[in-house]
């Protein structure tokens, strides 16, 4: 088309991310540096390997000590020697652990004691090796799976560092979690500080996801904390697509010194306003740790992993189900389960093509109708960024904030009103051909694959209830009906100047020749409360 004849309103909330994907690490290994790993390799890795398998058994044995005779899953906090034991051995134990796997840590600011900052956010979380804020910290405890207790040698050492945890078969354990943290936040000191990743998930450290609440809904006053790795080779990052936990840590041990600071930040104490309302406490403290790290922030979170998994097993890039779920779920109300069901319609139409994105072709075929003005029209409705394909995140947003609306059940009446050329309550094959093809402008249109799919009963004729069943399940339609109105509107409008402008025997030809080649249909296609604005003109198009 040549120009367009409504505007596209676009919330710049909705725009897309500044970082597309920030859950892909694509690391690769120049033939020098492989070189040089393999080289080292051969006398670090299988020296630092025994090394930690002394330590962790050292680890073991004091903490089987200070766990002895101790109430299983810590529901009593260690006190007095047991807990001296457990910060001086095992912190000890830990900073010579990592020494020996080659990190070289340059640490910032001051750590907060448990009165002052009861809770520390630790961000980005792009690694494993992100527990060397614990060790740094002075232990504090954080939240694990129930089962983690009974892995051989961990279990044991997780168990003295008096965890958080969380068991999967609890229905209740988001509840059971949090009220946990609040207990131990507002012990007075009692129980150690809880260190807690805000995001959920590991990422690529290019921005910062959205942080959960949990740290943020006791209320109390928390420490944020940085985590940088500013090394030439990254062999750290552990991400959802890129190297595996194996490759991490024989790429690392291989390495003669990885490099990385920590900073503590001043402690955040939140206002009045923040203690109600932990989302904005949470998005407070993300925005200042943001500044710090000179990293955008982004609505990307756990639940976008999942899409990209669900995307993968669909044959689509694992990228095409990012949509930044806590913008979009907040914005649009949507849940996690509708937006995986639109993924896989979605797949459906894209997976004919490649990079995961809908063209043109691949959305008329879907509709079942050939490229016209009015698919054209509603294609460029979807296509947000103007790059003449749909992505999944276009796609959500294009159902919800055009589609869902659209389709009302005054809309769907109309629809069938005006299919239903004779009143007789149901639609034939006939009478749906010929007003598709009258609206679309196509004299050659096939419409019985799209009829025979409305028609479930296979009776021949679309009846009311068929109809609107197929309507609520396409909604696409329901937009694409109402586009057509708008261009039948504009159409009129420009009629209605062109008689003001010229005389009457000019219009009158005018007016004949663009109903040729654009035939439009009688007044039972506009909305009932527009009959009368377009009466007049209507009847001078009655043949």
């Amino acid at each position: 088309m040549a120009q367009r004849l409504f505007p596209l309103p676009r919330q710049q909330s909705l725009y897309p991310p500044s970082v597309r994907n920030p859950f892909v690490h694509e690391g690769r290994l120049s033939a020098r540096d492989k070189a040089r790993t393999v080289l080292l390799g051969l006398i670090l890795l299988p020296f630092r390997a025994i090394c930690i398998a002394l330590i962790l058994l050292l680890a073991w044995l004091f903490a089987a000590i200070v766990t002895f005779c101790h109430p299983g899953r810590g529901s009593v906090p260690l006190m007095g020697w047991k807990r001296r034991v457990t910060q001086c051995a095992l912190q000890c134990l830990g900073r010579v652990m990592f020494f020996l796997m080659g990190f070289q840590v340059e640490v910032k600011g001051k750590v907060a004691g448990p009165l002052e900052a009861p809770i520390l956010v630790a961000a980005p979380h792009s690694s494993f090796f992100d527990g060397i804020v614990c060790i740094l910290a002075g232990l504090p405890s954080f939240v694990s799976r129930l089962e983690n207790l009974s892995a051989p040698v961990f279990g044991t050492i997780l168990r003295s560092l008096q965890p958080v945890l969380v068991s999967r078969l609890d229905p209740d354990s988001r509840r059971n979690t949090i009220n946990e943290i609040t207990k131990r936040a507002t012990s007075g000191g009692q129980w150690p500080q809880v260190l807690i990743f805000p995001e959920g998930t590991c990422t690529n450290r290019s921005c910062l996801i959205t942080f959960k609440q949990g740290a943020f809904i006791p209320g109390v006053p928390v420490q944020p904390v940085l985590l940088r790795y500013p090394n030439k080779l990254d062999t750290v990052t552990w991400t959802w697509q890129g190297y595996s936990f194996k490759e991490l840590c024989v790429m690392t041990f291989c390495q003669l010194l990885t490099r990385v600071e920590v900073e503590f930040l001043p402690v955040h104490v939140p206002t009045e306003e923040e203690k109600k309302d932990p989302t904005l406490f949470a998005n407070r403290v993300r925005s200042t740790m943001a500044m710090a790290l000179n990293v955008p922030v982004t609505d990307h979170t756990f639940e976008d992993c999942r899409l990209m998994i669900s995307a993968g097993q669909l044959t689509l890039p694992m990228e095409a189900g990012l949509v930044e779920f806590t913008k979009i779920s907040k914005k649009l109300n949507l849940k996690w389960d509708s937006i995986r069901d639109q993924l896989d319609t979605f797949a459906a139409i894209a997976n004919t093509s490649k990079g995961g994105r809908i063209g043109m072709e691949e959305f008329a075929e879907y509709l079942k109708l050939p490229v016209s003005d009015v698919l054209k029209e509603l294609f460029l409705l979807f296509d947000r960024n103007g790059d003449g394909t749909i992505d999944f995140r276009e796609y959500v947003i294009g159902l919800s904030v055009l589609c869902n609306p659209a389709n009302t059940e005054e809309t769907i009446q109309m629809a069938f009103k005006l299919f239903d050329v004779d009143d007789d309550g149901s639609i034939t094959e006939e009478e749906f051909a010929c007003i598709l093809r009258s609206s679309l402008g196509i004299p050659d249109l096939d419409v019985s694959q799209l009829f025979k799919e409305i028609d479930t009963d296979n009776s021949g004729k679309i009846a009311y209830n068929e109809f609107k069943d197929f309507a609520f399940k396409h909604p696409e339609y329901a937009k694409l009906f109402t586009t057509y109105l708008e261009l039948q509107r504009c159409q009129l409008q420009t009629l209605d100047e062109e008689d003001y402008q010229t005389p009457e025997d000019t219009y009158s030809q005018s007016k004949t020749s663009v109903s040729e080649k654009t035939p439009i249909a009688r007044n039972k296609v506009g909305p009932e409360s527009n009959e009368e604005d377009i009466s007049s003109t209507s009847d001078k198009k009655d043949d």
